[in-house]
């Protein structure tokens, strides 16, 4: 059982939260989940049929010593087409949900395990650079390591966004990728209390 410590304005509290044992294997599937499904699927090339080229025969078929071609715009001649080259489509494909929970529960429980979990309940800035610069240096973070910052706190999010270390996101955005390419998670403590929350129905 985890428990993580809440700070800020109405912080003083703890959340007990049962997080899983990290598995790399599935942190890994749940990130090359994530990464395919952000790739454009753009690149494409043109075809024997798409290039613009002569339809003419290039030479004689026989008496040139050359080899026999009957059109310019094959693949083995240069600005001719491409053979089995890529075209535009999707990389994304679906990985069952719980899978997906599961990895960003074990996220959370890698930046827990190394005390780089923050849970915050008020941040109480104003939006200003310059206060969320203090409050971060008052709270251990002084721009030495990179911080993912998940907050619906609009104030907070402004006063962070421009901070050449931080990333802001809102609650709606957490996932395990961001959360694993970041050395901190700075998060709203209401996101994990209903974790907590369910946890102790299930024991009533």
């Amino acid at each position: 059982m985890a428990q993580i410590n809440v700070i800020g304005q109405n912080g003083g509290r703890t959340i007990d939260l049962d997080l899983p044992e990290v598995n790399k294997g599935v942190l890994h599937d749940v990130v090359t989940w994530q990464l395919a499904s952000r790739r454009r699927g753009t690149a494409s090339t043109k075809t024997r049929a798409q290039v613009s080229a002569t339809g003419k025969k290039m030479f004689s078929q026989k008496g040139t010593g050359n080899a026999r071609h009957g059109d310019r715009s094959v693949p083995t001649f240069v600005g001719g087409g491409v053979a089995f080259g890529p075209k535009p489509r999707s990389y994304g494909y679906t990985l069952p949900r719980k899978v997906r929970q599961l990895g960003l529960a074990m996220a959370l429980a890698a930046r827990q395990e190394g005390g780089k979990l923050v849970a915050v309940d008020g941040f109480g800035l104003d939006g200003k650079t310059k206060g969320f610069v203090v409050w971060a240096a008052s709270n251990g973070m002084d721009g030495s390591e990179r911080v993912l910052i998940v907050t619906d706190d609009l104030q907070a999010r402004q006063a962070a966004r421009n901070v050449a270390w931080a990333t802001v996101l809102p609650v709606a955005g957490l996932n395990a990728y961001d959360v694993l390419r970041h050395d901190r998670l700075v998060i709203d403590a209401v996101v994990l209390e209903p974790a907590q929350d369910e946890q102790e129905g299930e024991e009533a």
